[in-house]
């Protein structure tokens, strides 16, 4: 699974614009995010996340398909546009899901360490994300409650 960050750093600005999480920043800031990301290319079957296991990564679908299970049982597919591991980028806990390409798939990654030392030269992103997680939170409690 080789990652590269050449040529398309405007793209992978404007997946991780449409993420919720990172909604709230600013152009500039999200480019900080898209400079640290990478691009990986997977053939179908390849398992993304395992459940269970600590996790450093942020993933964003840019095209294919990935399929969620919990215990072996699916409870959900992930499209392109959506995220992934949002959680991974916050504490290194253990994966909620094993996530497997069902079809060839494009994706935008981030790793925790990349992300912490974008965090660290500008501080000001993390209560902008906080406040994007805190808004998916409160749709998640509407959707299930």
């Amino acid at each position: 699974m080789a990652g590269s960050r050449a040529g398309s750093k405007k793209e992978r600005e404007e997946l991780l614009q449409k993420v919720s999480m990172f909604s709230a920043l600013n152009k500039k800031e999200v480019g900080r995010l898209a400079a640290v990301a990478e691009e990986r290319r997977v053939p179908s079957g390849t398992v993304l996340t395992e459940e269970g296991q600590p996790g450093d990564e942020f993933f964003v679908v840019a095209e294919g398909m990935a399929e969620a299970t919990i215990r072996g049982r699916k409870v959900g597919t992930i499209p392109a546009g959506s995220f992934f591991g949002e959680l991974s980028l916050l504490d290194s806990g253990p994966r909620s899901a094993t996530v497997t390409a069902e079809l060839p798939t494009r994706l935008v990654v981030l790793h925790a360490k990349d992300f912490g030392g974008v965090i660290d030269d500008v501080p000001a992103i993390s209560l902008k994300i906080m406040r994007g997680l805190a808004s998916r939170i409160r749709q998640a409690d509407k959707d299930w409650g």
